[in-house]
């Protein structure tokens, strides 16, 4: 969870949630999995889904493009 006045953090936990992810691992303690920590991040994988047409949520969380 971002600070309060970390408005960028919040900008990007806001992209993650907005494209219908969570942060509820799975099984056996495994974790949510790759999630953006940046907006930068953000804006990459974005692009990435425009470019290749598909959906945000599969692109926000590959961990390398």
């Amino acid at each position: 969870m971002p600070r309060k006045v970390d408005k960028a953090g919040w900008q990007v936990l806001a992209a993650v949630l907005d494209s219908g992810l969570t942060f509820h691992g799975g099984c056996c303690g495994t974790g949510p999995g790759y999630r953006p920590r940046t907006l930068r991040e953000v804006r990459e994988r974005q692009l990435l889904a425009q470019r290749t047409g598909i959906p945000i949520a599969e692109a926000l969380v590959r961990p390398n493009l």
